[in-house]
């Protein structure tokens, strides 16, 4: 038998299987892992599939998780894993969830997600989110994240030039990456669940700045807009603030349409070399 932490679709590897009582079996992926952990968004696509099973177990006639918010409690290890959930209210327009992670019976993530049901081609009344002008393909940076960063071969990442100085260990002064990026995880492409992992796939955008590799996030939110209609989409992640050892940061990805199709909101940890 094949060993489970060697899935790579992103799909198989978030899957969770019925154990009773609300509860499920996950076993966590190493190709979507950072320095040897799962990735945030990662783990945001395993909370929001055992909501929506324990959701349509109790007669929930939603689709999609629309919001999930997600504390990293502990760091969980590749393996074995134990989810709990909590259906809070089954609704007509929305319902709710909250979702939590063991290993070893130990909380390491806890969500809660909203869920509810998106169309194909909905009716915009007002839209005020700008695309980031990026670079054409071919233009843009390609990376693979380094030997470490296993997400990156799940996924594609295009990073425009004007954003991606650090790779040469160039700091500037705008705290802000662009770019593209597609999932390639040899299954799949973006649809309302898989984006909840491209909101947290980017390099953070602390390292402009200079900022080292330790950024671990303590919370993220993420919110699903639209189902996306491309292949490829466009993202922009930025900090709003920087201090006191943390880093609010913010992401928002586009389809070709240029309609947002998810956003996101984290609070992380972050060092800086040679900081007084």
């Amino acid at each position: 038998m094949s060993d489970p932490t060697l899935v790579r679709p992103l799909r198989d590897a978030a899957a969770v299987e019925p154990l009773g009582d609300g509860r499920y079996a996950v076993q966590l992926s190493q190709y979507f892992t950072v320095v040897g952990r799962p990735n945030g968004g990662y783990l945001q696509c395993v909370m929001a599939n055992a909501a929506l099973a324990a959701a349509v177990a109790e007669g929930s006639p939603h689709l999609h998780a629309t919001a999930v918010t997600t504390n990293y409690v502990g760091a969980p290890t590749i393996g074995a894993a134990t989810v709990k959930v909590d259906v809070r209210r089954i609704g007509r327009g929305a319902s709710f969830a909250h979702v939590e992670l063991y290993e070893n019976d130990q909380l390491m993530t806890e969500s809660l997600v909203t869920l509810g049901t998106l169309h194909e081609d909905p009716t915009t009344r007002y839209h005020d989110a700008t695309p980031p002008v990026v670079p054409a393909l071919e233009e843009c940076v390609a990376s693979n994240g380094g030997d470490d960063i296993n997400i990156m071969k799940s996924a594609d990442l295009r990073l425009d030039p004007a954003t991606a100085a650090w790779w040469h260990g160039e700091s500037v002064e705008r705290a802000e990456v662009r770019g593209w990026i597609r999932l390639n995880d040899g299954a799949s492409e973006w649809d309302a669940w898989s984006v909840l992992f491209a909101t947290d796939a980017l390099p953070p955008a602390t390292f402009p700045i200079g900022s080292s590799g330790w950024v671990p996030t303590l919370q993220l939110t993420s919110y699903v807009r639209a189902i996306p209609q491309s292949v490829w989409l466009r993202v922009r992640q930025w900090c709003v603030v920087v201090e006191e050892g943390l880093v609010d940061e913010r992401c928002e990805l586009f389809d070709d349409r240029d309609r947002l199709v998810a956003s996101s909101s984290q609070l992380a940890m972050v060092r800086f070399p040679h900081a007084d």
